[in-house]
């Protein structure tokens, strides 16, 4: 069995996957022409070709640009839903999702429809390929700490179906210390808290998101390596990262997968997890990115298996559920054929 034939048949959870970031280019021009709006590209071959991106922010131009196709409960149903069909063939059993409600709101789309569509896209998911799933609201960083405050309060009449609250978008010149009053809301209302930190911006803003917002997950955190002593207390605290490495190689984070910080962060004991943040702007899905980076790294099959491993046990996941899943995938491995390289 070859590495890659083993990664597809492995069972994990993807913990990092921004639902607008999955619109599919059929998907993308089919919502475009269904809700009358105008986008650049008149084929699949151009928007495909749109995406090549200079760094973070000029994915991100494009990134809000393409939201404005989502403007009612069927479209967010039919990306969230393509999605998790998507992730259930790669073998994930669970997974956690972003959506950036505030770029939408701004447009006059009520959260109401976002969140009926996805959450009837999850409950489909469920009930079809008994995938789980749980939905995390994020935060945009560049607006203010008080519009964050909004969305929270205006999410209040669907807290018993949200996982979490989070932050996102462009890093450099928004530090997670913005937001410490909104994350200690979240808190104190039960949610999980999660920050994108140290992916353009500095080891700094990963401590302050761990330290000043008390997150239970950094996503990215590739700066971390910059600071040794807080290496040291993401070790020891086994705080996750969830990384994603072929959208650090689009966006001109590392300049090769072979340089990717992923094995170094392992080798320092970070439970780190690999994830695949917008898969279709960036040309691949969780086992691409789990594939790619064994070839990449010459990641060893206890590696990878610990990789999917740490993916569940960083996973919001209930308990039982995450015993389940962590035994199935060390029967998998049990089970599964040797690996070749041949």
């Amino acid at each position: 069995m070859t590495p890659a034939a083993f990664i597809a048949g492995l069972p994990k959870a993807e913990l990092h996957m921004h639902i607008e970031g999955s619109i599919e280019p059929p998907l993308f021009i089919e919502l475009a022409r269904r809700n009358g709006v105008k986008i650049a590209w008149a084929t699949e071959a151009e928007l495909r070709e749109a995406y090549r991106f200079r760094n973070l922010q000029s994915f991100l131009d494009l990134y809000y640009d393409g939201c404005r196709v989502l403007l009612h409960p069927r479209d967010f149903y039919d990306v969230t839903r393509q999605y998790l069909a998507r992730a259930h063939e790669d073998k994930v059993l669970h997974a956690e999702l972003f959506l950036g409600p505030q770029g939408h709101t701004a447009r006059g789309v009520p959260l109401a429809a976002m969140l009926e569509g996805v959450f009837s896209a999850m409950d489909d998911a469920l009930g079809e390929d008994g995938i789980t799933s749980g939905l995390i609201l994020l935060a945009q960083r560049h607006r203010s700490q008080a519009e964050a405050l909004d969305l929270l309060d205006s999410a209040m009449p669907w807290a018993d179906r949200l996982l979490g609250f989070g932050l996102g978008g462009a890093e450099v010149g928004n530090p997670p210390s913005k937001f410490v009053e909104f994350f200690r809301r979240c808190r104190e209302r039960g949610f999980k808290v999660v920050a994108h930190a140290g992916e353009e911006g500095p080891a700094s803003y990963v401590r302050e998101a761990v330290e000043l917002l008390q997150v239970q997950r950094i996503d990215h955190g590739n700066a971390s390596l910059d600071d040794p002593a807080l290496m040291a207390l993401l070790a020891s605290e086994q705080i996750p990262l969830t990384v994603c490495p072929l959208s650090n190689l689009k966006l001109n984070i590392v300049s090769s997968l072979e340089t990717h910080p992923l094995k170094r962060l392992m080798d320092a004991g970070l439970c780190v997890t690999v994830n695949s943040d917008d898969p279709s702007f960036f040309g691949g899905y969780i086992n691409d990115n789990f594939a790619a980076c064994q070839h990449a790294l010459g990641l060893s099959r206890h590696e990878v298996v610990s990789l999917a491993r740490n993916s569940v046990v960083a996973s919001f996941m209930p308990p039982e559920a995450s015993k389940t899943a962590l035994a199935a995938i060390e029967a998998y491995d049990r089970n599964a054929e040797a690996w070749t390289t041949t």
